[in-house]
């Protein structure tokens, strides 16, 4: 499997719409936990994701099930087991804007792995991208600064930890598994955790809890591939700010579901987090522009 070419507008735009689908996930595990066990909602996501994606990759066959990096996709998935059980539970006490808040750490983690881990080399740009962004998250998230438990708090930034960790993996195993075989091991590995756990804490979902699981699966596993592939074709430390619009989206669900109507500093923060990511894509093309001219003008400055 070749590597694929950093193409960051492609990549970008593939992680703003997986981010898309990851704030639709946030708002049915908000109405969902506080009826159902973490393990069964997991579970049941899990399917439906395994299944997704065994529909996008049918074309590589068992190559599905036999990872080139074995090791690295083990170690993501424990990552994100622990991500989403912390989540999910924090997503009880929490509200949806606040808890997308404290989660929005993940970015700046992402960002600061990248130079240690992928040896990446983050521009003043990106730096500025990235505390923009959260600065952004900082001013929309005001009116639900005040948290009465530190518990859940603690549970959605151990969550953060544990995502920004897995951001930067994502990017080490596209080098060289598919996106389609990541996704069927990660979340088969999430099933069979849950399975053990579901005896002592089954409870069996209406229909409308059944359809909103199942739906649950969906947001995530076209999420979660759009994210993936984002990853391939951009640099993690380019990426990570995108995460920031997801905020804008947990505004509007809140709105919509729980009639939580926003402030004007939310509109403020939108803005900015709007602002860095555009900001972003337009640093990155011309970035991106000066390389090449600088590349095709040297042959004209070499010695004759």
């Amino acid at each position: 499997m070749t590597t694929a070419q950093d193409n960051i507008p492609r990549g970008l735009a593939l992680c703003a719409l997986g981010y898309l689908c990851f704030s639709m996930q946030d708002a049915t595990v908000k109405w969902l936990v506080a009826t159902y066990s973490v393990p069964e909602i997991l579970l049941f996501r899990s399917f439906v994701v395994v299944a997704i994606a065994c529909l996008i990759g049918r074309r590589q066959g068992l190559t599905l099930f036999r990872p080139r990096n074995p090791s690295a996709i083990l170690t993501r998935a424990s990552l994100m087991l622990m991500a989403w059980f912390s989540y999910y539970s924090a997503a009880r006490s929490l509200g949806l804007a606040e808890l997308t808040t404290i989660y929005f750490a993940a970015p700046v983690i992402t960002v600061a792995l990248s130079v240690f881990v992928l040896r990446e080399r983050v521009t003043a740009g990106r730096w500025a991208a990235v505390l923009v962004g959260f600065t952004g998250v900082l001013t929309a998230a005001a009116p639900h600064g005040e948290i009465s438990d530190l518990t859940p708090a603690l549970a959605a930034f151990f969550a953060a930890i544990c995502w920004g960790m897995s951001s930067i993996l994502i990017r080490v195993i596209s080098r060289s598994d598919s996106t389609a075989s990541q996704i069927v091991l990660t979340n088969g590995f999430f099933a069979a955790a849950c399975a053990v756990a579901l005896p002592w804490m089954w409870r069996t979902p209406d229909l409308a809890a059944l359809a909103m699981m199942l739906g649950l699966g969906v947001a995530s596993g076209f999420g979660q591939f759009l994210l993936y592939e984002g990853f391939r074709y951009a640099p993690a430390s380019v990426a990570a700010p995108m995460e920031y619009t997801g905020l804008i989206w947990a505004f509007v669900y809140e709105y919509l579901i729980w009639n939580d109507v926003p402030h004007a500093n939310v509109f403020g923060g939108a803005l900015l987090i709007v602002g860095a990511s555009l900001t972003l894509v337009w640093s990155e093309r011309q970035r991106r522009r000066g390389f090449r001219g600088a590349t095709i003008s040297s042959p004209n400055t070499a010695p004759q």
